[in-house]
C-alpha cells in the first residue's frame, strides 16, 4: 500500500509545470532524448533523496531551511534567469540551424544533470514540499518505524517521478519534428519567460514574505 502511495506522490510531485519540467523539455528539444532523460533521471534521483532525508530528520532540515532561505532564493533567481537567457539565445540559433538543415551530431555532456542538481539545491519550494510529505506520512503513521520502509517509500517516490519524466521526454522527442522552426522559437521564448517569472517571484517573496503563502 505505501509503495503505491509513494509512486503516486512521486508522479504528482513531478507533473506540475516548474523549472525542472521546463529544463527537461528544453534539453530534449535542443539536444536529444538521451540528454532529456539525463535531466529527468537526475530529478527523480533527487526526489528520492530529498524524500528520504526529510523522513529521517524533519526538524533538523526545517531549521536549516529557515537559516538559508534568503541565499537559496537569490541563487534560484539567478540560476533561473541564466537558463532563461540561454533558452532565448538558443531560440535564435534554432531558427538559423533549421533554415540550413544538415547533419546534426550532439556531443554527450553531463550539463543537464549538473543544471538540475543546481536547480534543486537552490529551490526552497522542493525542501518544503518533501518536508510536508514526510510530515503527513509520519503524522498518519503510514510508514512503520523502520528505516527500510522509509527507504522503500522514498525509492517509490523516485520511480513515480521517473515515470512522468520518461513519458514527457518520449512525447516531446517523438513529436518535435512536426514543429516548424518558428514554433520552436516561440516555445523556447515562452519557456524563458516562464523562468523569468519564477525568478521574479523568488525575489519578490523575499521583499514580501506574505505572497509565498498565497501561491
Amino acid at each position: 500500500m505505501f509503495i503505491a502511495l509513494g509512486l503516486l506522490i512521486g508522479l504528482l510531485a513531478a507533473v506540475p509545470l516548474g523549472p525542472i519540467n521546463v529544463y527537461v523539455v528544453s534539453q530534449t528539444l535542443k539536444r536529444d532524448f538521451f540528454h532529456g532523460m539525463m535531466a529527468g533521471l537526475t530529478a527523480s534521483l533527487l526526489d528520492a533523496v530529498y524524500c528520504l532525508v526529510a523522513l529521517i530528520g524533519i526538524s533538523t532540515i526545517n531549521a536549516a531551511l529557515v537559516r538559508f532561505d534568503i541565499p537559496l532564493k537569490i541563487g534560484a533567481a539567478v540560476l533561473l534567469t541564466a537558463i532563461g537567457i540561454r533558452l532565448i539565445l538558443h531560440a535564435n540559433k534554432t531558427i538559423s540551424e533549421q533554415s540550413n538543415p544538415g547533419p546534426k551530431t550532439v556531443a554527450k555532456t553531463p550539463r543537464p544533470a549538473i543544471a538540475v542538481l543546481l536547480l534543486y539545491v537552490s529551490n526552497p519550494t522542493l525542501y518544503i514540499f518533501w518536508l510536508s510529505v514526510a510530515g503527513i506520512v509520519s503524522t498518519h503513521n503510514w510508514l512503520t518505524d523502520s528505516r527500510s520502509y522509509e527507504v522503500i517509500f522514498s525509492l517509490a517516490c523516485g520511480l513515480g517521478s521517473m515515470l512522468w519524466y520518461f513519458l514527457l521526454v518520449r512525447y516531446v522527442h517523438k513529436y518535435h519534428h512536426l514543429l516548424k522552426p518558428r514554433t520552436f522559437r516561440k516555445i523556447f521564448i515562452g519557456l524563458a519567460i516562464f523562468l523569468f517569472l519564477l525568478a521574479a517571484y523568488s525575489l519578490l517573496s523575499l521583499a514580501f514574505p506574505s505572497i509565498s503563502g498565497k501561491v
